[in-house]
């Protein structure tokens, strides 16, 4: 079927590859009119359910950031993907992907770089391309950040987002402020994102430049606790790593507080989301015959996150990746606090005041700079850390640091370490991010193949796509039967109403009405609207639904308050 739809999406304008007229670029698309009008629907739904009803804040951050911001999330040391290059032709493939499309090997990703390089020598994976041997050549790991320069010369060093979550973290000092510096609270966005993929495939699915939705919700771990009784009864397919790594493992069908009390799940916050996940991809159409949320292996899950839940999306018999429902614990604040000069805690007020015992060093600087020159001022801050830290260090009569990779010994009676009695009005505390990571295009695609649909009308194979109202791209189609006798007036007028309260309408007088409904439904328009003559008597319309065929009469002046509800779900088709 994925030959069928992308033709389709290519012919009837839902996206198609990027600079066809200079031979293509492989993982750059653009969305058609139909497309773009679809995934800005879906971006709409996602805000809606995800960023409205949850009480969040969107914001847009710059797509390009300086060098320090990925050396301190990690993703200059650890964004690779695992690369081996044909000796014949010099293609380069993903490594992981020969192994899980030619074998029955899943999650390839998540084996070290050796077993994947004696994978491929054992199952003899040979290039795509030209069918070279592929055996004993070296595995290597290729980082998928695009470089780029800032400003004119090379002096400063930037990189295309691979994520869009690193611009809510590296402006937490400001969101947090913007949040009365009260946890918990939620920032999303929706933009692009860029990766250097080795081999690009499956259309949209697997792409150098792509959309994100992203929720990053910053929680105090002791104290906030999600709204779990909202989603405890919603009913979900999970592959846990239990499952996959038992010999007769499989899917688990129960609900999420059903999972969240056998621990299946352990995080309360990521099971929360699953639940939220959950209702909105039945929402927009996903199939749930044909959904799953599947647990990272701990050999597959991103140097950030702790644990990893994917919602995974069956197409064309291949499970892909359409969201990763991360808990990333306090690791990127605590890096980007490490790394700048910024605050990236917020304060916890106590109830009531604390005393408390704090260690506390007063090093002896005239016995510090004789004795270790420059180094003293470095050797007194990891005095301090290690003191706050792990005061039992100071019990002996000597004590060692390190500073800028150096060991150091140190008289404890020289550190002027001393515990002192203090009143506390609370604490600081980096805050843990709770993340659900949406692939825009990659649900887009899913939500397409899901609607795909043939069957027989009138004794003629029709194509549809059964899009939710909510997401397709045109609400209505409006047709005179005939454009003459002043039918064709009437239904522009109709089209003009219809746009003017909000809705999306195309009018169509070409062609035989049959053909013209056959368009619409093809490209998954739920309702069309026809005026024949009795409409110039009567004031009333045929008003057509995609999946069923049926066609009610509604009077001109309901239309838009039908619509409108038809569209949003508020009213039902059969029950005009």
């Amino acid at each position: 079927m994925s030959d069928e739809l992308v033709e389709l999406a290519k012919r009837r304008g839902f996206f198609f590859q990027a600079a066809e007229a200079y031979g293509g670029v492989s993982g750059f698309y653009v969305y058609g009119p139909e497309g773009a009008a679809l995934k800005r629907n879906l971006e709409d739904s996602w805000r809606d359910r995800f960023q409205v009803q949850e009480g969040h804040r969107e914001i847009e951050a710059p797509t390009v950031m300086p060098e320090p911001v990925f050396e301190a999330s990690g993703h200059l040391d650890g964004f690779d993907d695992m690369l081996v290059e044909c000796p014949e032709c010099g293609e380069s493939h993903r490594a992981d992907h020969l192994i899980e499309d030619n074998t029955g090997i899943e999650d390839a990703e998540s084996l070290p770089l050796d077993e994947v390089g004696a994978l491929i020598a054992e199952h003899d994976l040979r290039c795509p391309n030209c069918d070279a041997e592929l055996a004993g050549e070296p595995v290597e790991e290729f980082n998928l950040m695009f470089e780029t320069a800032i400003g004119p010369g090379s002096g400063h060093p930037g990189y295309l987002r691979p994520e869009t979550a690193q611009g809510i973290f590296v402006e937490f000092p400001r969101l947090k402020e913007y949040a009365r510096n009260q946890l918990p609270f939620g920032i999303t966005q929706v933009g692009r994102a860029y990766r250097n993929e080795i081999s690009p495939r499956k259309s949209i699915v697997r792409v150098r430049e792509f959309t994100q939705a992203e929720l990053e919700h910053f929680i105090d771990p002791e104290e906030d606790e999600p709204p779990l009784h909202r989603v405890a009864d919603a009913e979900v397919t999970l592959y846990s790593a239990e499952q996959q790594n038992a010999e007769d493992g499989g899917h688990v069908r129960m609900t999420i507080g059903e999972a969240v009390e056998q621990g299946v799940i352990a995080s309360d916050w990521v099971a929360y989301y699953l639940g939220v996940g959950q209702e909105w991809y039945e929402r927009i159409g996903v199939d749930m015959d044909r959904f799953r949320f599947r647990q990272h292996l701990s050999g597959e899950r991103a140097h950030y996150a702790s644990d990893c839940w994917d919602a995974e999306a069956e197409v064309d018999g291949d499970w892909i990746e359409i969201t990763g429902n991360s808990y990333r614990s306090d690791y990127d604040l605590s890096k980007h606090g490490a790394n700048s000069d910024e605050d990236f805690t917020v304060f916890r007020q106590y109830d009531e005041p604390k005393v408390v015992e704090r260690a506390t060093v007063d090093p002896d600087m005239s016995y510090l700079g004789p004795e270790f020159g420059g180094a003293a001022g470095d050797i007194a801050d990891a005095l301090r850390t290690l003191a706050e830290r792990d005061r039992t260090a100071f019990e002996g009569d000597e004590v060692t640091v390190e500073a800028d990779g150096e060991s150091y010994t140190i008289p404890v009676e020289k550190t002027g370490f001393g515990v002192e009695e203090v009143t506390e009005a609370g604490e600081h505390i980096t805050p843990h991010v709770v993340e659900p990571s949406i692939g825009i295009d990659r649900v887009l695609y899913t939500v397409l193949a899901h609607a795909y649909e043939t069957d027989e009308v009138d004794d003629e194979t029709r194509t549809r796509l059964a899009l939710e109202p909510e997401l397709a791209p045109t609400t209505v189609g409006v047709f005179p039967l005939m454009d003459k006798d002043g039918m064709g007036e009437t239904a522009r007028d109709i089209a003009a109403d219809l746009r003017a309260h909000g809705l999306d309408v195309t009018y169509d007088d070409s062609g035989n009405i049959g053909r013209r409904y056959r368009r619409q439904d093809e490209v998954g328009t739920p309702f069309c609207v026809t005026v024949d003559y009795e409409s110039l008597d009567d004031d009333a319309v045929t008003l057509r639904e995609r999946d069923s065929t049926e066609q009610v009469r509604v009077a001109i002046a309901d239309l838009p308050d039908i619509l409108a509800d038809l569209r949003s779900g508020d009213r039902a088709f059969a029950d005009l």
